[in-house]
């Protein structure tokens, strides 16, 4: 492995187009658009394997002006029209004055603050609602003291660092790295992988280490709890190898690329399936999921709430027909309705009522519930022959081939060159819940994007966060650093306590959990 660092432009643009090519991880003399423009940065730039750096960019420097604070939760009031909705991070300006004058009252001195997000492609911005915050300290045991009486007094509240607000003065500092694969010189694979089977949860790293990967970052959304699916099952479109196991969360971007790397880029596609029997046809809901369950919703038309994308939301449908491959897991969902079990050919081998059992090597099923159950059971008799379509749709409405490897994510950061933070059509912006938009997209978190340069090249970054030691980024912010590093085109991918990466078999970025790494639905590895 070769090392150097750099500190200073003009070095690293130099070694960039001395050892591979044009620079790997381009810095248009400036340094990243985080902080003041007079802040310090380094680069430490490693060759992993031939075709594929490592570089690790370190800007800014403590921040005295930066410390923690207390905030309290915002009570909607007697006048709400849901009297149980719970208090908010945030709300409207004479329902945060009424929390601080009780709060006055209760002998605090709290604050009113205004919060405010900038305009990105598709979400105007603005003032997002006002938060209320007690204190300022430079520790957080003082912090956590205050947050005592706090809740002592009745109140709702957390302790949080300023430094994750999102002000463009503060001076960081921020930890950020990045794979870069170049397909000129690259000749190992890149793949998606979701490890054993599709249900449970793997630590990128354990994904990492089970194919001796030189490299990996943690890729799309996934279930996480157990009353929203099967835990580990991807969150919208996954396609591994050239399987399609998992449907889109139709219209949301998805980071699409090849195994030898040459090919890669951010895409939008929706889901198409049905079950046939003869003349008669079923439309499939899902691929590999729990029927019923719909994570980050995107789906059919009789979803609900809605069959548009609405992120870290578990639409439902009563009446679902979901298909089953042999990557699903060691047994299919079981509960009321109907499951149909078929051979490598197609042909029904059994039915089960209710749902849910093992399937042997080379086989599938299909599973309804609901109003649907009835339909299944009538076309999927034993000996009968199922035909079983799954395919994409592009944005223009044609049928897509099926790529080699895609994971999800969302939202977009950057189009054709240019920041294109699309949080509204991905399904960020909740309407009526701007605490939502406020804690997942406005304040700075731990982030992984991918994206390629104009050079054809993949990058891959993590952004540590959550920390004093690393800031994180908002989603604005996530946009003018995909750009900043030279990426044309750009997706967010599954962050917060998921943002992970591995590098010959060691952790090295600083995952957020309290627990250490978090398991994951799926990663991306670079093996040799």
């Amino acid at each position: 492995m070769w090392t150097r660092k750099i500190a200073g432009f003009a070095a690293i643009a130099l070694l960039g187009s001395t050892l591979f090519g044009p620079s790997a991880v381009a810095d248009q003399g400036h340094g990243l658009p985080l902080g003041p423009a007079d802040l310090p940065e380094s680069r430490d730039v490693q060759v992993l394997q031939p075709g594929v750096t490592l570089t690790t960019i370190i800007r800014g420097e403590a921040d005295p002006a930066l410390g923690w604070t207390v905030e309290i939760a915002v009570p909607r009031g007697a006048d709400d029209p849901d009297p149980d909705a719970p208090p908010t991070a945030i709300a409207d300006q004479a329902h945060a004055q009424t929390l601080a004058d009780a709060l006055s009252d209760s002998g605090f001195s709290p604050r009113v603050e205004e919060v405010t997000t900038p305009r990105v492609a598709d979400y105007a911005g603005g003032t997002l609602g006002y938060r209320v915050r007690i204190a300022f300290e430079h520790d957080k045991a003082t912090a956590d003291a205050v947050l005592a009486q706090v809740k002592a007094a009745g109140y709702t509240a957390s302790t949080v660092y300023t430094g994750w607000d999102g002000a463009g003065t503060d001076r960081g500092p921020w930890r950020v790295q990045v794979l870069t694969i170049d397909p000129k010189r690259f000749h190992g694979k890149l793949v998606g992988d979701f490890g054993p089977d599709i249900e449970r949860r793997e630590t990128t790293s354990s994904l990492a280490q089970a194919q001796g990967a030189t490299a990996a970052v943690n890729a799309g959304f996934f279930v996480l709890d157990p009353a929203s699916g099967a835990p580990g099952d991807p969150a919208g479109l996954g396609v591994y190898n050239g399987q399609l196991l998992s449907e889109a969360t139709n219209g949301r971007p998805v980071f699409a690329f090849t195994d030898n790397g040459r090919h890669a880029d951010v895409d939008r596609y929706r889901w198409v399936g049905t079950v046939r029997s003869g003349h008669e046809k079923l439309t499939l809901d899902g691929i590999d999921r729990v029927p019923g369950m719909i994570r980050n919703c995107g789906g059919t038309a009789d979803d609900l709430p809605t069959n548009n994308p609405l992120h870290d939301t578990t639409c439902t449908d009563a009446d679902e027909v979901v298909a089953f491959t042999p990557q699903y897991g060691a047994s299919t969902p079981t509960g009321p309705g109907v499951e149909a079990v078929l051979d490598r050919h197609g042909t029904v081998t059994g039915v089960r009522e209710p749902r849910g059992g093992a399937l042997a090597a080379g086989e599938r099923s299909v599973q309804a519930t609901g109003k649907q159950a009835d339909a299944l059971r009538a076309m999927a008799a034993p000996g009968t022959r199922l035909t079983i379509d799954s395919h994409l749709v592009d944005e223009r409405g044609h049928t897509a081939r099926t790529p080699e490897m895609v994971v999800n994510g969302g939202p977009e950061l950057v189009r054709n060159g240019r920041p294109h933070a699309t949080p509204q059509a991905d399904g960020m912006v909740r309407p009526g819940d701007p605490s939502f938009y406020y804690g997942w997209a406005a304040k700075r978190n731990p982030r992984t994007l991918a994206g390629v340069d104009g050079h054809g090249r993949i990058l891959l970054a993590t952004i540590d966060g959550r920390a004093v030691d690393s800031l994180g980024l908002s989603i604005p912010e996530s946009a003018a650093v995909a750009d900043a590093l030279g990426m044309v085109n750009a997706i967010n991918l599954d962050g917060g306590g998921s943002t992970t990466m591995v590098v010959d078999g060691q952790v090295i970025n600083h995952p957020s959990d309290a627990t250490g790494e978090r398991p994951v639905g799926d990663a991306i590895l670079v093996l040799p």
